[in-house]
Order: structure tokens, then sequence, then C-alpha cells
């Protein structure tokens, strides 16, 4: 048994930089046609001439891949004409909340600082992508976020707004609410709960912001994702951390799933019978969100059980991927 997908994006990934970029960028180029790139590199990508140096290095690091990185740029105040000018070499702008995540330590601490920005970016169509969390209780950042949605939403009727790695019931339910809100989810929010990090012993590996939630979350999120809701498109954040990161005191949050998402993709819309909506999920959704056309790049998976690698790379940028040592009844051919 095979299934061919039609150029599969992932439109929420980590590739980070140097030793780490070489690493993992081939393994996400592998398996996808493209990805949306984040800019949270330490300084963060913030300029046209950093944005173009970034994509050179990406691009390098794929090898002999066919994969198209889709550049964004780290939020802050920018003026209109710069905008304009780098428009069309960007497909969005992400604003993290200051300290939120990982390397977001010089992210947004008031919106309102924004407003001419995300008037501009509404006139020239450039989709604005959020880390939607507050600093409150863990469990409830996202849920409280939600009414930041609501008011952009409502602020910018013309701004295409995508709540990042959603990860509650209720970030799916407002997918209906507002016309301008759209969303990715990761394969790890379809597939764990709090409970899975931290109900007997912690498990580092799976920790990652946002935090897994309640079952009944999960469930949410799935049932939209099976059902290929069409403002719903799946971003991995596949977030890769040395090893040293995550097995330690302050364990670094990313979850790291390029080697093995679109496999596991796979395995998990055929336990529910869904395999007819993984194409829309995986890059049909995206293509309309984003109005992208992406290198025509056909993956082809076969029903045949391979393990998951305990490791990938050497010395300290050895990375531990989700599911290491595991089973998965889907591979790419």
């Amino acid at each position: 048994m095979t299934i061919t997908l039609q150029s599969p994006l992932d439109m929420h990934l980590h590739l980070r930089d140097g030793a780490m970029l070489d690493l993992v960028a081939p393994l996400s180029a592998a398996t996808f046609s493209g990805g949306l790139v984040m800019p949270n590199l330490v300084p963060p990508i913030t300029t046209l001439d950093e944005v173009r140096r970034y994509r050179e290095r990406i691009l390098a690091a794929c090898q002999e891949h066919l994969f198209t990185p889709y550049m964004t740029l780290f939020m802050r105040p920018f003026e209109h004409a710069f905008l304009e000018e780098i428009k069309d070499e960007i497909t969005a702008i992400k604003l993290y909340p200051e300290g939120i995540t990982t390397n977001a330590e010089g992210g947004v601490k008031n919106l309102e600082e924004l407003h001419s920005t995300l008037e501009a970016m509404a006139e020239l169509g450039i989709p604005l992508c959020v880390h939607g969390e507050t600093h409150g209780f863990v469990m409830d950042r996202e849920a409280e976020f939600l009414d930041v949605y609501r008011d952009l939403a409502e602020q910018y009727p013309t701004l295409k707004i995508i709540m990042e790695h959603i990860t509650t019931a209720g970030a799916v339910a407002l997918l209906d609410e507002y016309e301008n809100l759209y969303a990715t989810v990761t394969l790890h929010h379809l597939l764990i709960t709090l409970d899975d990090v931290a109900g007997g012993l912690l498990r580092p590996h799976l920790f990652c912001k946002p935090i897994a939630k309640r079952p009944e979350d999960r469930e949410a999120l799935l049932d939209a994702a099976l059902h290929a809701h069409p403002k719903l498109m799946f971003g991995s954040d596949s977030a890769p951390h040395p090893r040293h990161k995550k097995e330690a005191c302050g364990c670094a949050a990313g979850i790291f799933t390029a080697p093995i998402a679109l496999a596991r993709l796979v395995e998990l819309f055929e336990e529910h019978d869904a395999l007819e909506n993984l194409q829309p999920f995986v890059s049909d959704n995206a293509r309309a969100i984003y109005h992208l056309t992406p290198v025509a790049k056909e993956i082809t998976l076969i029903k045949e059980s391979w393990r998951v690698p305990e490791i990938y790379g050497s010395g300290n940028e050895t990375v531990v991927p989700y599911l290491a040592g595991e089973e998965i009844s889907w591979r790419v051919v």
C-alpha cells in the first residue's frame, strides 16, 4: 500500500543556523517541498540583507533536495517603505511576545507600538503569524491570548492572521468566528497531552511551548485536522535543541519532529480512516491561505515499518527526535 502527496508543506519550521542548520535542514527538505522558516535566531532576522543571507545558508544546507524556504521577519515596528521593499522576499512576519519562548527576548512588549506596522501589513498583503501566549499560568496562556486575537481580527479586518501551533479547543472554535483568522497545528499536539510530558517520569524531549494541554483539547485539534478544516494547516514547529540542552536543568522547550513528521501523519490519518484529507491538511490549505505555488514535488510513502533512530548528528550537535527508538508503520520511499 502506498500514498503519494503533492508538494507537502511545513508551515512552521525552525532550522536554526550553523552546524545545527546543516544537520536538520536536509531532514525537512527530503520530505517537504517548502517550509515557513521562523526568524528567531540570535540575533533575529529583521533586515532584508539578513533574510537574503539566511535563505542562501538554508538552500546550501538542503544539499541536493528541492526545497523552498518561505522566509519571515521577526516582528518589531517597521516603516511602510521598508515593508514595501521587502514584501516580495518574505512570506510573513512573526510576532513573539517578549520572552515567551526560545530566543524571544527581543519580542513585542506593547501591541500599540505596532499599529502603523500592522496597518501597512494589511495594505501590502503581508500575513501576521503569532505565537499566541500570555505570561500567565502556563496551562492558561493560550486561552488568555484568544481575546488578543479577537481584538487584532476586529481592528485589522483585512490583515491575514495565523494563530501558530494552536493547542486548545477554544482556538479551534475561534477559527470560525473571524474570516481573517487561520491556524497551524503540530504533529505532537495531535498526539500528546500534558500527561505524556509529566504524568509519570518527566520526559524532557516532549517539553515544548505552548505546552501540551488536556485530552479534550487534543481531540478538538485532531478532529479539525482529520476533517481538513480549510483554515487549518500543518506546521510542525520542529524545534531542534542539542541533547545536552534538553536533558538538563532548565530544559529547552522544543520537540524535534522533522525526520518523522510526514510518515507519522500518514500513520495517524490512516488510523482514523482519513487519508483522503491528508493532502489538503499538509499542502492544499496552506497554498490557498498563503497564495503559494510550491515547487512540484511528489512524496510517496509505503506501508512498511521502520525504527526511528535514537539520535541524529554527533558530538555537541546530537539531537534526539520525537519517537526515538519507536516504530512507525509508514516510511518515505
